[in-house]
């Protein structure tokens, strides 16, 4: 070494703490639960720079792309307590196809984004696994997506996950405000639980005011069921339940129920100068809220605005069309009753009475 010259130390992407290897292992133990998702229209495989997808034009006269983009938000917090990850899976398929199936399309493929402190194989086939459950429940295929590792922005064993899924719909069938008019009925679909919105107010409440454990087995949720296993309950994907009811009965619109609970959602699809007023009594909310209500000392109106309350979609149908309507979610196993009727005038959506107690 010649005099003058100083020794440095060679760092390498490894170094700084993103690990190629260990992405490329992530990607190859998620190809078997992609593959379980595949539809006949989906072109190549995983591993390309862009997923492919061959839509088939002849079978439709005027197709209607449709897209949703969505995460899951800090109900991932409580799967990284727990080390719990495939549910969350679920979840973010839920929150896009069922966004997609309210206009009245079908999904066909889903793209997601995966970022993470640091890459670990096993935890990143966990939640692909649960990713590829929802697809396969939803009927549509996962043709792509991006795992990011990003060290010194977030910690080793936090992440995020995001997708955009794309749907189709025929022109003429496109659900939504413009075919809704007074007379049509309003039907609710329940809810598995929380589902995915609203979960910072729910750890404020229970761990923060509560001073709760995830491990505490609370008696409102039955068959010792633990706080963990409860919160983490997956969103119910509606896709195939709604599109299929649309295809059997005169439906008219779907009210997908998320972050501003059951009127903030129901009134997305009502057109001007109509209401409804959704009865309360109709039905009992999941214990959960209940529980997350008297825990955090939270209003009613707090409550409504912010959970689904125990129903995740609403379908509006024409009035003859209810019976026929309940009989098909019901052969479906979907809990399903009335909450109301459009009615001319008003002022959009009032939720009305009281809610029905348990038992």
């Amino acid at each position: 070494m010649s005099r003058g010259t100083t020794t440095r130390k060679t760092i390498s992407y490894a170094s700084s703490g993103v690990d190629i290897d260990a992405g490329d292992r992530a990607v190859e133990a998620l190809k078997p639960s992609i593959r379980k998702t595949a539809r006949p229209e989906v072109v190549g495989g995983i591993g390309g720079f862009a997923g492919l997808f061959a839509l088939d034009t002849e079978k439709y006269k005027q197709p209607l792309l449709a897209s949703s983009t969505d995460g899951v938000g800090t109900k991932l917090v409580i799967a990284q307590k727990l080390d719990i990850h495939d549910t969350v899976g679920i979840d973010l398929v839920a929150m896009v196809v069922d966004d997609l199936v309210v206009c009245g399309a079908e999904p066909l493929f889903l793209l997601d984004y995966i970022a993470t402190g640091q890459v670990v194989p096993e935890r990143i086939a966990d939640i692909g696994a649960g990713i590829a459950d929802g697809c396969r429940y939803a009927g549509c295929s996962l043709i792509g997506g991006e795992i990011a590792e990003h060290p010194g922005v977030m910690k080793p064993d936090d992440y995020d996950i995001s997708a955009t899924g794309v749907g189709v719909v025929e022109a003429d069938a496109l659900l939504g405000p413009d075919r809704v008019k007074p007379g049509d009925v309003a039907i609710a679909l329940r809810a598995s639980g929380v589902h995915s919105n609203g979960f910072s107010l729910v750890r404020e409440a229970l761990f923060g005011v509560g001073k709760m454990d995830l491990a505490t087995e609370v008696p409102e949720f039955g068959r010792q069921r633990t706080l963990g296993e409860e919160l983490l309950t997956p969103t119910h994907i509606y896709a195939k339940d709604c599109l299929e009811l649309a295809k059997e009965c005169d439906v008219h619109a779907f009210a997908h129920i998320t972050g501003g609970g059951i009127a903030g959602n129901l009134v997305r699809a009502l057109p001007d100068g109509v209401s409804v007023a959704v009865d309360r009594s109709t039905w009992t909310p999941n214990p959960v809220f209940d529980v997350v209500q008297r825990t955090g000392g939270i209003g009613d109106e707090e409550m409504e605005r912010t959970f689904n309350m125990g129903v995740g979609m609403v379908a509006i149908v024409a009035p003859d069309q209810v019976d026929r309507s309940l009989a098909v979610l019901t052969a479906r196993h979907v809990e399903a009753w009335t909450i109301g009727e459009v009615a001319d005038g008003g002022d959009g959506v009032k939720l009305t009475g009281s809610y029905r107690t348990a038992g």
